[in-house]
């Protein structure tokens, strides 16, 4: 039986400030398996870690990161973090990378909803050979589709929006990975259910959920025998996971 692995969602946003180095080096002291990120593009191209494509909610200023260089971007402090600057994938990566940990990496799309031109092909200058232990992670097929045909990524994850995955049979849900060259479907841990678990895994393609940030959500994924159980509170998950139960995998 094959262990679930657990992700630091932004670096463990239930304790710490979300996507900083701070959260981060909190996330690898826990015996997790991945530290989540997110990334988005500057102007000039830089990966940016931060969730939103606006520098409002999480840090000391506002606009859209794609209308900031990097080095206007990097002055930015993220609040909570007692004066940290916003980081960018290099350096999420040389903190990351001495670890045993994977790097979980979703790329975001811009304000306007569109993927940023050629961004796939500079995370992977970044990553260099990080890329092997990169699971990359996009709601966007096309991002996916861009990953695939670079190649090199320890998984590719296409991330389903909870809403029309109420509405899929779990044979469509693996036509959607399959059009796009993802290894993984995550989706919400809410609409995650035996039937999609085994579909997937018939079809050689694995299960992660997130949201799973409570007892409640966490027993459930783990119950189900999710292959990444992505949570807000990994040292919750890890207790629980910890706990002495065999889950099914």
């Amino acid at each position: 039986m094959s262990i679930i692995e657990i992700a630091s969602h932004r670096g463990g946003a239930f304790l710490w400030p979300e996507n900083s180095l701070l959260a981060f080096r909190h996330a690898l002291g826990w015996a997790a398996e991945q530290v989540e990120f997110d990334v988005h593009a500057s102007r000039d191209g830089e990966p940016v870690v931060i969730h939103d494509a606006t520098l409002d909610r999480t840090t000391d200023g506002s606009g859209p990161i794609a209308t900031l260089d990097w080095a206007e971007v990097r002055r930015h402090r993220l609040r909570g973090t007692g004066g940290e600057h916003v980081p960018s994938l290099a350096q999420t990566a040389a903190l990351i990378g001495p670890s045993p940990q994977k790097l979980r990496m979703e790329i975001k799309a811009g304000v306007d909803g569109w993927p940023y031109a050629g961004f796939v092909q500079r995370c992977t200058e970044v990553l260099g050979p990080l890329r092997a232990r990169t699971v990359l992670m996009s709601f966007e097929a096309a991002t996916l589709a861009e990953a695939a045909a670079l190649g090199g990524f320890e998984q590719l994850v296409y991330l389903a929006e909870t809403r029309p995955m109420r509405a899929l049979r779990p044979v469509d849900a693996v036509a959607l990975c399959r059009s796009c060259g993802a290894t993984e479907l995550g989706v919400h841990v809410s609409v995650a259910d035996e039937a999609l678990r085994d579909a997937l895994r018939e079809s050689g393609l694995r299960l992660s959920v997130w949201g799973a940030n409570h007892a409640s959500s966490i027993a459930r994924a783990l119950a189900l025998g999710v292959d990444v159980l992505a949570t807000d509170d990994p040292p919750l998950a890890i207790a629980m996971r910890a706990g002495g139960k065999a889950y099914p995998r």
